[in-house]
């Protein structure tokens, strides 16, 4: 049976009242073909012009049984051969009511789906579609076509003589194209109930598989799955490069009280670009990036990219052994590093070539990366994010970051990665009042606006914005496969008034200055974190006194609230204190010997880093071996002394690229590390090279001496030797591991050589070695030091029972073992 066309002129008068031109007439009638019609169409059909003869007699003996609204246009062809017509019943129109096409013109429709679509009525099935811009729009189900009715404004309706929904397709016609697909409004919702329920409470600890872009297949077709948190949205719509950036024809549904809005678009995949058009309780329009985007454009562009990951995993044999020894139990020796700017240019594939080689190299047991989350300007080096969820795309996609991620992994180098949960910036495009009201920030501006930054703090009490951090932080660790969280600014976090003068801060309930919500959120966002990925560890960046860091959470301290539950902690108070030491000149430092040892004071109250990062060689604050006083000889024997005094101090250690090999300028992101230093045409190559091979022992002995690093938490794994030898600026002190085997690290801040030194040392040892000495040749110092085997004496000195008698280099550090 041959398909023709069936006009019926007086039913397209009822609905639109338009008229029609001869020409369209015309050719309209060409194609009709003579059917069975209700009475009601008999009666309209008696008003049309009449046809050829000869067309006539054709569509007669072609006729198809079809049945239509008496007050509707619609084409349909072959109807009888897909299902049988119901029952006769009086048809209504499949029209859209005013109050409906206004909702939908104004994007402010919080069910699409139940008036879109195909949907029985009496008479049928309508099927209504919003195309704007579409010349016409056909359902196509098996060999049925029907055309549908152009109501104006891009809406679509026709009646269809079906006793139920057919699968379907839709052939629009634009000018100069025409495009077949599946109809977004023909699906169920792709979020069950407990997604939302979990979303709702606040729980949903993978909130990237329920939220964002996921390419999927739902109900038997290929698509993507839209999904996005705006509660007071008074509508939100889909925009993309697949829609022209326009989305009035891609309204989303409201999934009940959750606040969230949904919508499955088939044929949509990866690469495609998009943001949600929020329309704001003011009526207003907002164009926003997906909070939860996986991927991002390169900055500055803005939009969110449908991403699915394709990367296969190389890492097992490290995942499997990370989490045998907890961190401040194990060697913990941290290289910091700014992708962009480590080498200028590189890709994240391309540094996957040359990072893990250089720290591997180096002894280094992890990099710890500042943010790589998209953020808008480079110049805040990553610490103020809009892309929680996707790594920068300035280097690449995020399958190209797993890659790296992976090859660090696999020559033995853990990646911790900074993690900004403290606030957000305010661009328009972003997070900032997301659906025309504070919704991820604080509604009190005094608790939303970071008075340092001019951000925006996140509402830690509201429980699902609480939600969109905790899943981010399980989000890097199981997706990224990251081995450590450091947690930027977490002081800014915990006192409501950092920052802030009387009167800019409210106290919270009991009276106090702690923020009761952000406390809350780190504690449930490191149980939650340990809970579900072994082998992580969390490092807080807090400069204040603040009670238990780095306790359990559930084990409540002095001032009445459980620990925080990090891993580790900066040493804020060693940093600045140790610092300070060695930025005087050699002849005052005996009046400041104490900011050397006060660390030990409390160096057990938390489990610690000692960091010499970013923040310390930026901003007018000088590289490492500028802050030394002296000349350029005296600035590198400092630089090399005070590395190996850090790396024998208790807790782990941190430092920043470029301090490696003693740059002398600031870093700047610009143009990175000076690595021109280390070219040999250059005449000091061999100064820098020297502090380079003196970072690598120290890594190497390091890594091989439990004493530096497995009692870095408990109070016997540390003695002093002397530590009030304020004259002589010289420290000495023992490092212990479980079995009591002990490493002797002597530092001597003083230009001058001092001979026969004696210390104090324990009975039990026969001999000592020196094992590591600052003051080699190789690396750039004066060669002096104890090449033979050192034998105690039975003169007791420092309190012990026995001595040795060292020579001491200028301005060097002595590690010496047990012979």
């Amino acid at each position: 049976m041959k398909s023709v066309k069936s006009v019926k002129k007086a039913a397209e008068k009822a609905v639109s009242k338009k008229a029609v031109t001869k020409k369209a007439a015309e050719k309209a009638v060409t194609k009709k073909a003579t059917a069975k019609e209700t009475p009601a169409v008999k009666k309209a059909a008696a008003k049309k012009p009449a046809p050829r003869k000869g067309t006539a007699k054709k569509a007669a003996a072609k006729k198809v049984t079809a049945r239509t609204s008496p007050v509707q246009k619609v084409a349909v062809r072959e109807v009888a051969a897909v299902v049988p017509a119901p029952p006769p019943e009086a048809p209504v129109s499949p029209a859209l009511d005013a109050q409906d096409r206004e909702r939908l013109l104004s994007a402010t429709h919080h069910d699409p789906h139940s008036v879109l679509g195909g949907h029985p009525l009496p008479g049928g099935v309508a099927f209504r579609a919003f195309k704007p811009y579409a010349r016409s729009v056909t359902v196509v189900a098996g060999t049925l076509r029907a055309e549908l009715h152009d109501d104006g404004d891009g809406f679509f309706s026709g009646l269809v003589p079906l006793r139920e929904v057919p699968k379907y397709r839709l052939l629009v016609a634009y000018e100069g194209s025409e495009q077949e697909t599946e109809d977004a409004y023909a699906f169920l919702p792709t979020l069950g109930d407990l997604d939302l329920h979990l979303i709702g409470e606040g729980r949903h600890e993978q909130l990237w598989r329920a939220l964002g872009a996921e390419p999927m297949t739902h109900q038997g077709v290929s698509g993507t799955r839209f999904t996005v948190w705006a509660p007071n949205a008074r509508g939100v719509s889909l925009a993309g490069t697949f829609n022209f950036w326009d989305g009035t024809g891609y309204p989303m549904r409201s999934l009940g009280s959750s606040g969230v809005w949904e919508l499955f678009v088939p044929g949509i995949g990866e690469g495609e670009l998009y943001k949600y058009e929020i329309t704001r309780p003011d009526g207003s329009k907002t164009l926003r990036a997906d909070p939860l985007a996986r991927r991002t454009q390169v900055p500055p562009e803005t939009s969110s990219i449908v991403h699915a990951s394709r990367h296969e995993w190389g890492d097992a044999a490290w995942l499997e052994q990370r989490a045998q020894t907890p961190a401040h139990e194990g060697p913990f020796s941290v290289y910091e590093v700014h992708l962009p700017s480590w080498r200028p240019g590189l890709t994240y594939r391309q540094l996957a070539e040359q990072l893990p080689a250089y720290v591997k190299d180096l002894g280094f047991t992890h990099v710890e990366l500042m943010p790589v989350a998209e953020h808008p300007f480079g110049g805040s080096w990553g610490y103020q994010v809009t892309g929680f969820y996707a790594p920068t795309a300035r280097l690449g996609t995020p399958d190209d970051f797993k890659f790296l991620v992976d090859a660090l992994h696999q020559a033995g180098v853990g990646v911790l990665m900074d993690w900004v949960p403290a606030h957000f910036p305010r661009d328009d495009w972003a997070l900032a009042e997301f659906d025309g009201r504070p919704l991820y920030e604080h509604e009190d501006p005094l608790r939303s606006a970071h008075p340092d930054w001019g951000t925006l703090e996140f509402d830690y009490g509201r429980p699902e914005v609480r939600n969109f951090l905790v899943a981010n932080a399980v989000y890097w660790c199981e997706e990224f496969h990251i081995d450590g969280l450091r947690v930027d600014a977490v002081a800014s976090m915990l006192y409501l008034d950092y920052s802030r003068e009387p009167g800019q801060w409210v106290p919270n309930e009991h009276g106090g200055r702690e923020n009761l919500d952000a406390v809350a959120f780190l504690q449930e966002m490191n149980a939650t974190v340990y809970r579900r990925v072994p082998g992580v560890v969390t490092v807080a960046e807090e400069s204040t006194a603040w009670d238990g860091v780095t306790r359990a959470t559930h084990h409540v301290g002095p001032g009445g609230f459980g620990g925080l539950g990090f891993g580790l902690k900066w040493n804020m108070g060693w940093m600045h204190d140790s610092l300070g030491y060695v930025q005087h000149d050699p002849i005052h430092r005996k009046y400041h010997h104490h900011e050397m040892t006060f660390s030990m004071v409390y160096a057990y109250s938390e489990n610690y880093v000692l960091p010499i990062s970013h923040d310390e060689v930026v901003h007018g604050k000088k590289s490492l071996v500028s802050k030394m006083p002296g000349d350029w000889w005296q600035q590198r024997a400092t630089h090399r002394a005070y590395l190996g005094f850090m790396w024998a101090h208790p807790g782990k250690q941190l430092l920043f690229m470029g301090q490696e090999f003693a740059q002398g300028a600031e870093w700047s992101e610009a143009h990175g590390p000076d690595w021109w230093l280390l070219d040999p045409a250059y005449g000091a190559e061999p100064d820098h090279r020297g502090v380079r091979d003196l970072v690598r022992d120290l890594n190497t002995v390091y890594r091989h001496t439990p004493a530096l690093w497995q009692r870095d938490t408990a109070p016997d794994g540390f003695q002093w030797i002397v530590g009030d030898a304020a004259e002589d600026n010289v420290f000495a002190f023992l490092r212990l591991d479980a079995e009591g085997t002990p490493l002797l690290a002597v530092s001597n801040f003083s230009p001058v050589v001092r001979h026969d030194y004696r210390l104090g040392v324990p009975d039990d040892i026969p001999a000592w070695h020196e094992t590591l000495n600052t003051d080699l040749a190789r690396y750039g110092g004066g060669d002096i030091g104890n090449p033979d085997v050192v034998k105690p004496e039975p003169q007791g000195w420092h309190g012990r029972p026995a001595s040795i008698r060292l020579n001491l280099p200028p301005l060097a550090t002595l590690w010496l073992r047990p012979a």
